[in-house]
């Protein structure tokens, strides 16, 4: 005897689609945007770093700047690419 549930399905293939994009993040990092709204940038980065106090700092600012309900549906970073990149450099070599 089988059930036929309708809306769980439907619900299945809609959190699918929505989760293609996090499908492409190995295992331990996690894809933050970085950049202001009209031009964000993606980078997948190690969730170590998220608990690095410069990385909670950029997390913090995040927080203040667009809350926890954000339309990227991502963890979103507001500052410019090359600082972004410059953090993660110095958190890379220690």
């Amino acid at each position: 005897m089988g059930f036929r549930l309708p809306r769980i399905v439907q619900a299945k293939r809609s959190l699918s689609t929505k989760n293609q994009a996090a499908s492409n993040v190995a295992k331990g990092y996690i894809a933050v945007y970085v950049g202001d709204e009209s031009q964000m940038k993606r980078f997948v980065i190690p969730v170590s770093h998220l608990n690095q106090p410069s990385f909670q700092e950029l997390l913090s600012q995040a927080e203040e700047e667009f809350g926890f309900d954000h339309p990227m549906g991502a963890l979103t970073i507001p500052c410019g690419e090359e600082a972004f990149l410059d953090l993660i450099s110095r958190l890379k070599a220690s």
